[in-house]
């Protein structure tokens, strides 16, 4: 009896944690442009949100980075060495703290090895302030 006690409270709080995960996913979700009809991708990040001369990793699966003022860029976060996902982003570069591969901002290009081949590039849309995979 306890047992089932245990079992439905922990059904509970894990309903009521996917719950609160829903609001999230729809930020994510498609949207039509009113300009041209077509489908622009999720929302990745406001461009005010992105430092220039850095970048921010999102969700653990892109990288936005802003090389030059209003130059956006994004990448895959997945290093292409082992396929670590990358963590931080200090000095131009974006780092992979599995095995020290380094890549360049402006390109996703090499900057230090072991990963022989740049991180593979995104395309975004810039609109309006805000950044969205296109």
């Amino acid at each position: 009896m306890i047992f089932r006690g245990l079992a439905g409270g922990a059904a509970a709080a894990i309903a009521s944690a996917v719950a609160l995960v829903r609001p999230a996913e729809a930020t994510e979700a498609t949207e039509a442009t009113e300009e041209t009809g077509e489908t622009a991708g999720p929302v990745l990040a406001k461009t005010s949100s992105i430092p220039v001369g850095g970048g921010r990793i999102i969700s653990g699966r892109w990288v936005v980075t802003q090389p030059v003022k209003g130059t956006f860029r994004a990448f895959s976060a997945k290093c292409t060495h082992q396929g670590c996902a990358v963590a931080t982003i200090r000095g131009g570069i974006i780092n992979c703290p599995c095995h020290g591969s380094r890549f360049r901002i402006a390109d996703g290009s090499v900057a230090r090895g072991p990963a022989t081949r740049p991180l593979a590039r995104r395309k975004i849309k810039v609109s309006k302030g805000v950044i969205r995979l296109g």
